[in-house]
């Protein structure tokens, strides 16, 4: 059994001072997107830090630039100031090679005003030869600063020594595997973040108008009556990889992880726009992640197409023959619906189906169509049994699995999609030789 977590961390800083990185290496993962170019991280990321036996959640949060008027940076700092009002304690990351800044000046009397517990840190410090350089941050009146290179590992220990003694012991509790992981997919702009902001109404991840807004998975958990959903907002997922660059890249591969890690996803459609062939790239990404497919048509006070007009192509293209539901962020219509809807799909992602009743069927399959057949011999479906859950799993003993044809596997798929009711889940079918 895990042990309990100790409280929360909010990582602040200017933009660019390395707290992605930072993040990455106290928590020995690769949650965070880094990259080069300055504001990257943009909305708050939350992610468990283990240390000594302690546990503790981190935040990384976006750069906070006070002089910067443009809209985008000051979402970004006002996601900053939540996370340092939800913390137990902050850690202020500055750039010992950039000495104290304006800017750190500007974040510092913020943080005073804040009264956290708070750790000061001088990030970029790689040689330890230069742990001096630290010394100048005394000037913004935080206390001791800590020498850290998060790109090496350099003074980490300690921090992290610092950072489980300044908690206070507890936390929020941590969300069990009962919870529903829902990923909300779809291409640049079709308005993820403003579904989940309607979802669980308040302003937990940016929204605008710039394609591209989210690069990293945000998890943000929601609880309906005795139910808990984990929502997972992620990056615009583009179809070919040329159009992928740097940082877009790394988004992209981690909206890929959050839908692996989901049992439900939902991928957006833009309904001012109709159904493009990128948003059936997004569904087949939702089928091979494993999870549970729901089409929501968003923006659905402009919508320019009907259901039926979706629904039709849909059939044509995708397997799972997901079901369909607008929405409005805007004016919040269809979105207690979609929670029903999700909590359905959930419900047909974990079901088992029981092996007399599996048995039942396929002997109906039997009847309904012979299995194919190669010089003199045919396939004949001989029973079968569901092994696993999230999602149906089925392994369907046959006398030879090499008289298997794809046509004849996509047709049993879909008779027993049909039959049992499980629209949008992939259904996945072991073809295996009797023992």
């Amino acid at each position: 059994m895990s042990a309990p977590l100790l409280g929360t961390v909010a990582v602040i800083g200017f933009p660019n001072v390395g707290k992605s990185t930072l993040v990455n290496r106290l928590s020995a993962t690769r949650e965070a997107v880094v990259f080069e170019t300055p504001g990257v991280t943009r909305d708050r990321k939350e992610v468990v830090c283990e240390w000594a036996g302690k546990r503790f959640i981190l935040v990384d949060t976006g750069g906070v630039d006070v002089a910067d008027p443009s809209p985008i940076t000051r979402e970004v700092a006002e996601q900053a100031r939540r996370a340092v009002e939800e913390a137990d304690l902050v850690v202020f990351v500055t750039d010992a090679r950039a000495g104290v800044t304006p800017g750190d000046e500007e974040i510092a009397a913020i943080l005073r005003r804040a009264r956290k517990p708070m750790v000061l840190v001088a990030n970029k410090i790689d040689d330890p030869s230069r742990d001096t350089d630290a010394l100048e941050f005394h000037r913004l009146g935080l206390g001791d600063p800590i020498a850290v290179s998060a790109l090496h590992g350099h003074g980490t220990g300690d921090l992290l020594d610092r950072i489980v003694a300044g908690l206070p012991g507890e936390a929020r509790e941590e969300v069990g595997e009962e919870a529903i992981r829902v990923a909300i997919l779809g291409r640049p702009n079709v308005g993820k973040s403003s579904l989940l902001n309607s979802l669980v109404g308040q302003e937990r991840v940016i929204v605008s108008d710039v394609p591209g807004t989210t690069r990293d998975s945000i998890d943000t958990v929601l609880e309906r009556g005795d139910r808990k959903f984990v929502l997972v907002d992620t990056a615009g997922l583009r179809r070919k990889r040329r159009q992928r660059q740097g940082v877009e890249y790394y988004s992209e591969l981690r909206a890929i992880r959050a839908a692996e890690r989901a049992d439900v996803a939902l991928v957006l459609v833009d309904s001012s726009e109709g159904l493009v062939d990128q948003d059936l790239a997004v569904a087949d990404i939702a089928r091979t992640a494993g999870c549970s497919t729901l089409v929501v048509l968003s923006k659905w006070d402009i919508a320019t197409v009907g259901i039926e007009d979706v629904r039709d192509r849909l059939g044509e293209r995708l397997r799972q023959r997901p079901p369909i539901v607008a929405v409005s962020a805007q004016t919040r219509r269809g979105v207690g619906k979609l929670l029903d809807r999700i909590e359905e799909l959930y419900t047909k992602h974990t079901s088992r189906i029981a092996t007399a009743e599996l048995n039942r069927f396929l002997g109906e399959l039997r009847e309904q169509r012979p299995g194919p057949s190669r010089n003199g011999r045919r396939l004949n479906l001989l029973y079968g049994t569901q092994v696993s859950v999230r999602p149906p799993r089925f392994r369907l003993f046959v006398n030879d699995p090499g008289l298997l044809t794809r046509d004849y596997g996509y047709w049993v798929e879909n008779r027993l999609r049909d039959h049992f009711e499980l629209s949008g889940v992939p259904v996945i079918i072991d073809f295996v030789r009797r023992a």
